[in-house]
């Protein structure tokens, strides 16, 4: 047994630092067990694929060794929640506990952050009579005062939706650099200058990816002196790093840029070239780009791209009429060529233009094989190109090359990577000589024992894999039920049944319930249902998601257990799936709605199936039905957080009982006790509300 293996292995005894410092901490063999494969990847390097059950412990799992090696980390999340949690919780209450001191940074992308540049300009953007923004905005303002690290994630109430973030954010677009006014209070080259400098640094999945393809956030730079890589929540990497990889070019940024464009050379070089005439073609060629598609009828949704034009879109006109784009682009580059020497502020929008154009060329041009392209048509118009899976971008990045840092990367990057190393402690950059350390891990990523769903994508067909069981009693704790006599999920009555359905269990348990949908259409039906079957007189509350932030409602949904509060039924889509934990009997009933299939008309799913059968597989076989089950299996785990915890599982879909791809699902799910009947659904929810009136 290595040195690192039992410095883990004692770690994680009953008598070890974690029994002694952690109150509460319970020896689990399976955390053990993934803490010593995570050990032997880091001494050995290579790959390790590892899906722990809720309730393993996989945080620590991973950290242990990671801190233990004494070796450079990088950790990657799938969310800026899940980041906050990990470096503001979990890694100073481990270092804490194991009595160490590593050199920590948090680095996000600079949506993130708060910048001083575009504060000062930021009233001018909001409209009169805006009052909810001015008093964001104000608040934004106080607390800058006192702010150190400038994450807007500190500011208390700050909706992540409200417009004002990026009135008061920069992006790569609109930042200076070195021209700045407040370069050295710019919090984004400050959270920079930290990760450089630190021995664990935690970023997440979207940052990890857009930075690999523009190299603008410093995670390209970091990669090269971090010898093990920790992927957290893997389940969402792939997904996020086909859109994260890819390239975009929305009517929005265009017209962004030329409203910019218009306040900068009026300013800087009036009257030195016909500016409005050659800003308002570029306008109108970017409005006459989505007529194309209102003209059609295509006024929403997402709509995939054939061999030169979107579907639906004659071939002739789509590349006439992209191709004014491009004309009245280079005709605004050509004019501020003439002038863009004159000022940082000429020189940044020419610039812009640049990679603007060059965007409009490539859809110009044919898409490559190995990608695909589709166009999102709504309140405004994005054209977008991704890769079908990141195999590729991560085997490229197994292979230690590092490269020179971008131009504009901090104001002096030699100075700064020189500051950085005499920060740093000795040892810390990696040893060229030695295999890096990937590790991969997800309470979900597949449904067989190869997690083939999760490695074929990512390229880690050659990976190690271990699988390790949830520690909880599912079949003491919870219970399964699929109605029988129910509408299909295609019928119109369907979400109506599931409403019907959750009112009556969430007024026996006095609310403690989620209801998860697969669709936006569905959230509003259920939703309104349970609103009119839910009146004052019932003693509930029904949370919408969308009515308020993500934070607040889960907080709502918390606190309704306790003495005096209302009982809540929360109805949620999307991101409400996963990421939210809710231990204890605050939560006792999970309803989904429906299998979570990929819809099948979205450009990439039909691209992705095309894609499987090129290479003689089936796509329901090989990626619907797995596709499905992830995601079940993410919403399943809402219910069981802990070995305390008590609940039931309602899948509306009656497809689990006369499909038979229904028997693979179910075997995929925890073994939770099967309730066959309403009857035994019923006594399920009494015992429930018993065990909610004596806890």
């Amino acid at each position: 047994m290595s040195q690192l293996v039992d410095s883990v292995v004692q770690t994680f005894a009953s008598h070890g630092v974690l029994a002694q410092s952690e109150l509460g901490f319970l020896p689990r063999q399976g955390q053990t067990d993934m803490a010593v494969a995570v050990a032997g990847c880091i001494e050995n390097g290579g790959q390790l694929v590892v899906e722990a059950g809720t309730g393993v412990g996989k945080t620590y799992a991973y950290l242990v060794p990671a801190l233990l090696s004494g070796e450079r980390v990088l950790l990657s999340t799938a969310t800026k929640t899940l980041q906050d949690q990990l470096f503001g919780r979990d890694l100073p209450r481990l270092l804490n506990a194991l009595g160490m001191q590593r050199r920590m940074a948090l680095l996000k992308g600079r949506s993130s952050y708060y910048c001083p540049q575009r504060a000062e300009a930021a009233h001018h953007f909001i409209e009169p009579g805006q009052r909810q923004s001015v008093q964001v905005l104000t608040k934004i303002e106080n607390w800058a005062r006192h702010t150190v690290s400038g994450d807007l994630a500190e500011v208390q109430g700050l909706d992540e939706r409200s417009p004002v973030i990026g009135l008061v954010t920069s992006s790569k677009d609109n930042c200076l650099g070195s021209e700045c006014p407040h370069l050295k209070a710019c919090y984004v080259n400050q959270a920079r200058k930290e990760a450089m400098a630190a021995d664990v640094v935690v970023v997440n999945h979207h940052l990890f990816f857009a930075d690999l393809a523009v190299r603008e956030s410093g995670v390209a730079e970091l990669l090269p002196t971090c010898r093990v890589l920790v992927f957290d929540e893997a389940h969402k990497l792939n997904e996020i790093g086909i859109e994260f990889s890819g390239v975009q070019l929305g009517a929005r940024t265009v017209l962004d840029l030329c409203r910019e464009a218009l306040a900068v050379v009026l300013a800087k070089a009036r009257g030195l070239a016909p500016w409005n005439d050659l800003i308002a073609a570029v306008e109108l060629s970017m409005r006459q780009l989505r007529l194309v598609f209102l003209d059609q009828g295509l006024a929403n949704g997402r709509i995939g791209w054939g061999a030169i034009s979107p579907q639906g879109i004659n071939e002739t006109l789509w590349t006439t009429t992209l191709g004014a784009l491009n004309d009245a682009l280079q005709s605004l580059q050509v004019a501020l060529e003439l002038v863009e020497q004159t000022s940082p502020e000429l020189a940044k929008i020419k610039s812009r233009g640049t990679e603007t154009l060059q965007l409009v060329e490539r859809f110009l041009a044919p898409c490559a094989d190995d990608h695909v392209r589709w166009v999102e048509v709504g309140q405004s118009l994005k054209l977008n190109q991704a890769p079908l899976d990141i195999a590729a971008l991560l085997q490229a990045q197994r292979v230690p090359v590092p490269e020179p840092a971008p131009n504009g990367f901090l104001n002096d990057w030699e100075q700064a990577q020189a500051d950085a190393s005499s920060l740093a402690p000795s040892g810390q950059a990696a040893d060229a000589t030695r295999e890096k350390s990937w590790i991969y891990t997800s309470a979900t990523l597949g449904d067989e024992s190869t997690l083939s769903w999760f490695t074929g994508p990512c390229g880690l067909q050659d990976a190690e894999v271990l699988t390790v069981k949830s520690p909880f009693d599912y079949a003491a704790q919870a219970g399964l039920y699929i109605p029988q006599r129910f509408a299909k999920p295609t019928e119109s009555q369907h979400s109506l049944q599931v409403a019907q359905l959750a009112a009556a269990a969430a007024q026996r348990l006095g609310g403690r319930t989620m209801v998860l949908t697969t669709t936006l259409k569905a959230l509003t039906v259920i939703g309104d249902a349970l609103e009119q079957a839910l009146g004052e007189a019932s003693g509930l509350e029904v949370l919408r998601q969308g009515s308020t932030t993500k934070r607040e409602l889960i907080e709502r949904l918390r606190g309704a257990s306790r003495p005096g509060r209302a009982g809540c039924v929360l109805v949620a889509s999307a991101s409400f799936w996963e990421g939210v934990d809710i231990p204890g009997q605050a939560l006792q009933l999970v309803i989904i709605d429906k299998l979570p299939f990929p819809p099948p008309n979205d450009p990439l799913v039909q691209a992705l199936c095309k894609q499987l059968e090129r290479r003689g597989k089936n796509a329901f076989q090989d990626y619907f039905i797995p596709e499905a089950i992830v995601a079940l299996k993410q919403g399943a785990g809402r219910l069981i957080r802990h070995e305390n915890d008590a609940g039931v599982l309602v899948v509306c879909d009656t497809r689990l009982q006369t499909m038979s791809y229904g028997r693979r699902v179910l075997r995929a799910l925890p073994p939770m006790q099967r309730l066959l009947d309403e009857s035994s659904f019923n006594d399920y929810l009494s015992l429930l509300t018993k065990i909610s009136t004596t806890a």
